[in-house]
């Protein structure tokens, strides 16, 4: 199953109504981004245990970790999580500026250093959310 498959799987394995945001998600992120590389991670480590929601990637970001290490990693991702939809926000090395820039203007989302997290898709500006998607592809 190639990665396409395996987003179109997790998207339609989900409850409606969030199926059908996670779905519109999908094709803003993709309008957002045409070129970019998609990933679809599952949720499990290397001994198959689950360690994460499954999530999917959109485009390329090289992760510093702290010891120097390098690894390559989504720029934006999103999963489904037991209260609703995430967007992870990679790109953006100032841990606070998300949740100035974006979180009072975002409607219905708790902000954090690289995520928002909403219910629904209603509940939020899709304008200001495309925005700081944007923003996590200027670094």
């Amino acid at each position: 199953m190639n990665i396409q498959e395996q987003i179109q799987n997790y998207i339609h394995s989900q409850p409606e109504p969030k199926r059908n945001d996670m779905q519109e998600l999908h094709q803003i992120i993709l309008e957002l981004m045409p070129e970019c590389q998609l990933w679809f991670l599952d949720g499990k480590d290397s001994e198959n245990k689950t360690v994460s929601n499954p999530n999917i990637g959109y485009g390329l970001y090289t992760l510093q970790y702290a010891g120097g290490k390098t690894r390559d990693f989504y720029q934006i991702g999103m999963s489904a999580n037991t209260t609703g939809i995430s967007i992870y926000v990679m790109n953006i090395s100032d841990k606070k500026y998300l949740s100035e820039t974006y979180g009072e203007k975002i409607g219905k989302a708790s902000v954090t250093g690289y995520c928002i997290k909403f219910k629904a898709l209603k509940d939020i500006n899709i304008e200001i959310l495309k925005a700081a998607i944007l923003d996590g592809l200027k670094e």
